[in-house]
């Protein structure tokens, strides 16, 4: 109790703790990152080869290596290893973002180098985690805003790098936005539930008007149900302003990436790390800009 009262009442503190802190949850967000979609890949082959043996049963032979598979990496229990020579990673070794400088970026064992993303996710958390922290100061808010910007970077990294949104994500997000609906935190019960409703038809409908018009899918169902979360968590009128926020983002972000890799236009760059942008964009200034494009737009 002493120490909350001690965060309440110093700033500094608070925000100090926020960084430390969030630098630890950036820790296990590479962790869930890598080894959640295994964790998919290992339950779709799982399911398929079951399938496929009891339904063709000429199947069963070729498809017997596969009903051997191991075990997925549990995500909370598996002890971080290299990629490479398996060795094991010492607690020392897995500080966030100091491991990395200890290591000098490289594995103790086999000295195989060590991707620089690991430490970017934690600092880019920490910092991230410690704005909303400033930003809202010490209240309810904060910890939900929290909440949302681990699942938005934890989502937008497992979109890039497998072009799919886990519903384990984004409906966990969208069912958390209605409960926190219940206190109010950002937006009463009823304007969450509409918020939802909108968020998912209205992605849902630009879906199918794109590939009418098209014959092509421009996005997938993820990107739906985490505009629902949006919805949830924020309102209606958010809604559209977290596509507004997502469509700039991707505009800027998008054109970088592409200049960057030599204008690779065949290049697939997935739409859920621009959602969460708008989505993050919107939860902290929203409000601010909804009221000043109504204010200058003479509509209030």
């Amino acid at each position: 109790m002493e120490l909350l009262y001690a965060l309440e009442q110093s700033p500094t503190l608070l925000l100090i703790v926020a960084f430390l802190f969030s630098l630890l949850v950036g820790s296990f967000l590479n962790v869930v990152i890598y080894r959640f979609p295994k964790s998919m890949e290992y339950q779709w082959t799982k399911d398929s080869v079951e399938y496929l043996s009891d339904t063709y049963k000429e199947l069963q032979q070729p498809l017997a290596p596969f009903t051997k598979l191991k075990q997925a990496p549990s995500i909370i229990w598996a002890r971080s290893h290299c990629q490479n020579c398996k060795h094991q990673i010492k607690a020392w070794e897995n500080i966030p973002v100091l491991g990395f400088l200890f290591l000098r970026g490289k594995c103790s064992h086999c000295k195989t180098p060590i991707s620089h993303r690991y430490w970017l996710i934690e600092l880019l958390t920490a910092l991230m985690s410690t704005f909303v922290v400033f930003h809202f100061g010490w209240s309810i808010q904060a910890v939900f805003a929290l909440i949302v910007t681990w699942y938005l970077i934890a989502i937008s990294m497992i979109d890039y790098d497998t072009m799919v949104i886990p519903d384990q994500f984004s409906l966990s997000l969208m069912w958390l936005g209605l409960l926190a609906s219940l206190w109010m935190v950002f937006v009463d019960p009823p304007t969450s539930i509409k918020g939802a409703l909108l968020g998912y038809l209205l992605l849902w409908a630009v879906f199918h008007l794109f590939k009418l018009l098209t014959g092509k899918e421009g996005m997938g169902y993820g990107d739906f149900k985490l505009l629902a979360a949006g919805g949830a968590w924020f309102g209606m009128q958010s809604t559209v302003l977290i596509v507004i926020m997502s469509a700039l983002a991707g505009s800027v972000i998008g054109g970088l990436f592409l200049l960057l890799t030599k204008n690779n236009k065949d290049k697939h760059i997935p739409f859920g790390p621009y959602l969460a942008v708008g989505m993050w964009i919107t939860m902290l200034y929203g409000e601010q800009i909804i009221q000043a494009y109504l204010r200058y737009s003479g509509l209030s």
